[in-house]
């Protein structure tokens, strides 16, 4: 009777997660109006247009692999955020919020994701997440990351093994002395400090994903130990 009560609550917990995962929201599903993104277009030609390109080329472009770069695996709640803080330049915070939604909307529909019938604004879309089309976790070349793992030399190169998926820098969580690890070995390029007294341990690693999803390395940026061993 215990096993059968424990599949049963095994298999109530697998629903939830996967009503969890459907219900997840992301850019694919429409969280801005023609409307908007067009209010939007004329708010950015009028305060962004000199710094920044609507396009793959020109002045800080904001779309293409530049945007992905920047944005991949985050919110759009963070990318109206990015927004508010950055434009226009030397005047950060000097638009409406409404004007900031507008231009974060056309941001959104340069970079091919589609309208809908809701405005965006700033309650509507904070855990609305930018990811590919096809789902993919993947995070693209020269994102800035962090990962988890085992600290150790690999002849002449220092790499971190079971190293855990990398995620955004930003969004580094509690308990990374604890926390399951992953099966991946990432090389750490670049390395400008020394780092024999970590070999060992466990350690978080920032830097530059090199290559998609971190396929050739990481150009490292800092390594600091979590915890005095890798277990």
């Amino acid at each position: 009777m215990r096993n059968v009560g424990l599949a049963r609550l095994l298999l109530v917990l697998s629903v939830a997660a996967g009503l969890a995962h459907a219900q997840r929201r992301t850019v694919w599903a429409g969280v801005y109006t023609e409307t908007q993104a067009a209010r939007g277009e004329i708010a950015f030609g009028r305060s962004c247009a000199n710094c920044h390109a609507l396009a793959t080329e020109g002045k800080i472009p904001l779309v293409g692999d530049l945007f992905w770069k920047s944005f991949s695996q985050k919110t759009v709640g963070e990318l109206l955020q990015y927004v508010s803080t950055n434009m226009p330049n030397g005047a950060p915070h000097s638009l409406s919020e409404d004007v900031y939604a507008d231009i974060a909307a056309v941001m959104l529909k340069a970079n091919g994701f589609p309208a809908g019938a809701t405005e965006l604004t700033s309650k509507s879309i904070t855990d609305v997440q930018i990811i590919p089309k096809d789902g993919s976790t993947k995070l693209p070349a020269n994102a800035l990351v962090r990962v988890i793992g085992c600290l150790s030399r690999s002849g002449s190169d220092w790499i971190v093994t079971s190293a855990t998926n990398p995620v955004r820098a930003e969004q580094s969580e509690a308990g990374e002395a604890t926390r399951s690890l992953g099966n991946r070995t990432m090389t750490l390029k670049f390395v400008l400090t020394k780092l024999d007294t970590l070999a060992g341990s466990r350690v978080a690693v920032n830097g530059l994903l090199i290559g998609a999803d971190g396929a050739e390395g990481i150009n490292v940026t800092a390594v600091n130990r979590v915890a005095p061993k890798c277990n």
